[in-house]
């Protein structure tokens, strides 16, 4: 199947997801290969829109007890804009993470005329 989306993964998105232990990275290539495939198709569980963020949605990977969280956003058109990440520890989304994230998808939509 050809990838119907473009995704773009922001320096900080790189840098975490080449951190991650190879198995967890495995996987959370894998929701981003899937968000390229199905855009806002993407169905919860590996897609899910974040409350009074403007726009900013997590990708979601879970592998045994590690939970991954990859924030991002739609920017015109097919394009997809992966800002950060972060491994999840308690049941509620780290808010210095999702204001990082937003941060980025401010100056990223800032930066792009």
């Amino acid at each position: 199947m050809m990838a119907q989306y473009d995704v773009k993964l922001l320096e900080d998105a790189v840098h975490f997801l080449r951190a991650l232990p190879v198995k967890l990275r495995a996987k959370a290539f894998r929701a981003v290969e899937l968000l390229r495939d199905l855009g806002p198709e993407l169905p919860m569980p590996h897609a899910r829109a974040l409350k009074g963020t403007e726009g900013l949605r997590e990708l979601r990977v879970k592998l045994a007890s590690d939970i991954v969280r990859l924030f991002y956003f739609h920017h015109r058109g097919k394009v997809y804009v992966v800002t950060s990440g972060f491994i999840k520890k308690s049941d509620r989304t780290d808010p210095r993470e999702l204001q990082r994230a937003i941060r980025q998808m401010e100056a990223f939509k800032d930066d792009t005329p």
